[in-house]
């Protein structure tokens, strides 16, 4: 009887590359059921030459028609190939793993990290990811395998470095010490909602900067707080393999002997550094000289043709964000390189290979997933189910009778609702703005402070639904690290270990907006919370 009990207590899980396969399956019927009952929603856009709002029809497509299904078939490569973690995650560990294999970044963790607090590290973890949203999402593929492995060597659990990274990336998105990407991609939406009010409101790129730059820090303060307060005790240590405590028995060797090994070893190590060191300096000026225009053979990363700096860097052509992740990668190789020569760890190119490809073993099951998840993304997203729903809730939104603190704690809690199910921002504001800019200007609120609510309300629940197109790397380093390969971390046991980071965070994101609302300081240059 026993027995019996305990095999009815036994859990099935199944691993995250089917579930997703699972769920790919699921959202075709689901887009079948939803098309036979015809649903459908539609919002405004604004026509930028009438500045009229026009609207705009959507249907839940059918998958399991035959278009739909041949959709499926046809666009599988395409969508695979096409998935953006796919190539900037390849990119960013050629450099890790060439760095990790000359032993340049296990010495940089034990000469200088691991002598760091682990809640300096924590915050700083935190802070490079909230300022790496000024590149689209770039954060994701560099963060979190970095961190994962710096976490490893400095005797943390690196699942731990995963969650970290993550969480700094996804809930702190929306915000940065500079304006970025995110304001070039939601300014004249807000700017084209605005005029349906106002016909001489204006959007500058620098409208949210005062905000974004002490967000930032407070993110990172008390994002340090909830994972050194709730999730690290939780994770618990990380067990290693006792390879060197069983090798002891079976190596014996001269104290003198070992104290001169030690000595020249940290002879080289210190000259390896020096070396990375100087390669450092010199790609981090050829990197300054390269974003700075109108001098001789500057501006590489720049797209010149336009007139003002911020669109040269985070225009749709500017190069600086395209090859952002190459640099880092670049970065590591030559730093990785220039260490393991000063070091006398590698001897040759053929070192340099096989180091870097024996470290890529570990990492196979990501692109299996991330075949998966390509698969269920590009379904989800070609049913227009998430756009229906956005649509949905934009109208409830539209028909409230709030205003003041009230409309804001409303607007930010539907527009998170909405991110678990569109997770572009530009997607959800052109949605969102022909309602939201206007309900907060009939309340007196600005429409910079209406984008705001736009920025903090998808930053609440980036990274909380599996339909966010890095999740992928994340749930994939969860189990790269995950000792127990017969348990994996599956969707919801990875979103499991995230939610009182998403609960807590979001609560101080609400905190913060209504009282920099009821305080009335500047969000910007000139611009205030109200009008």
């Amino acid at each position: 009887m026993q027995e019996k009990s305990k095999l009815k207590l036994k859990k099935f899980y199944f691993h995250p590359i089917t579930m997703f396969f699972v769920l790919t399956v699921f959202v075709m019927f689901l887009s079948w059921i939803l098309s036979l009952f015809e649903t459908q929603a539609t919002y405004n856009t604004i026509n930028n030459n009438t500045r009229e709002l026009e609207p705009v029809l959507v249907t839940v497509e059918n998958l399991l028609s035959f278009d739909g299904l041949k959709f499926i078939i046809s666009d599988a490569a395409k969508n695979f190939l096409s998935f953006a973690p796919l190539g900037t995650l390849l990119l960013s560990l050629i450099g890790l793993t060439v760095a990790e294999g000359t032993g340049f970044i296990e010495t940089l963790t034990r000469r200088h990290i691991s002598k760091m607090p682990k809640y300096l590290v924590t915050f700083l973890v935190i802070l490079l990811g909230t300022v790496s949203s000024l590149i689209n999402e770039v954060g994701y593929t560099i963060l979190i395998p970095l961190f994962a492995l710096i976490y490893f060597m400095n005797n943390r659990n690196p699942i731990l470095g995963v969650i970290t990274a993550f969480c700094g990336v996804s809930f702190g998105y929306g915000v940065s010490i500079f304006i970025g990407s995110m304001d070039m991609s939601l300014m004249g939406y807000t700017r084209s909602a605005a005029r349906l009010i106002d016909e001489t409101a204006h959007i500058s790129m620098t409208s949210n900067l005062i905000f974004i730059i002490v967000a930032t820090l407070l993110i990172s303060i008390i994002g340090t707080v909830i994972i050194e307060t709730f999730i690290a005790p939780k994770i618990g240590k990380y067990k290693k393999d006792e390879e060197s405590s069983t090798t002891e028995k079976y190596h014996s060797f001269d104290l003198e002997e070992e104290e001169q090994r030690q000595i020249e070893q940290d002879k080289y190590e210190k000259r390896g550094l020096r070396h990375a060191l100087v390669v450092s300096i010199i790609f981090g000026i050829f990197f300054v000289y390269a974003l700075i225009p109108k001098l001789p053979f500057s501006g590489v990363l720049l797209d010149l043709k336009e007139k003002a700096y911020v669109y040269q860097l985070f225009g749709d052509n500017a190069y600086f964000q395209d090859g952002f992740t190459y640099l880092v990668s670049l970065f590591f190789v030559l730093t990785g390189i220039a260490y393991g020569i000063g070091s006398k760890s590698i001897k040759n190119d053929k070192n340099i290979v096989e180091n870097a490809s024996r470290n890529f073993n570990n990492i196979g099951s990501i692109f299996i997933l991330m075949f998966a998840v390509s698969q269920f993304i590009a379904v989800f997203r070609k049913s227009n189910i998430g756009v229906v729903i956005t649509a949905w809730l934009a109208n409830v939104l539209e028909h409230m009778q709030f205003s003041g603190i009230p409309l804001i704690v409303v607007t930010l809690l539907i527009i998170a609702i909405a991110n678990l199910f569109l997770t572009s921002a530009a997607n959800k504001w052109l949605i969102f703005s022909p309602v939201v800019v206007p309900l907060f200007m009939q309340s007196n609120i600005s429409p910079q402070f209406a984008q705001l609510a736009m920025r903090i309300g998808d930053s609440m629940t980036k990274g909380f639904t599996p339909l966010l197109a890095s999740f992928v790397i994340y749930i994939g380093y969860l189990n790269v690290y995950n000792l127990n390969k017969n348990k994996p971390y599956t969707i919801k046991s990875a979103l499991g270990l995230i939610t009182p980071y998403c609960l807590l965070i979001s609560l101080a994101w609400i905190l913060i907006m209504v009282i920099w609302y009821l305080t009335g300081l500047p969000i910007g240059p000139g611009v205030s919370p109200t009008i």
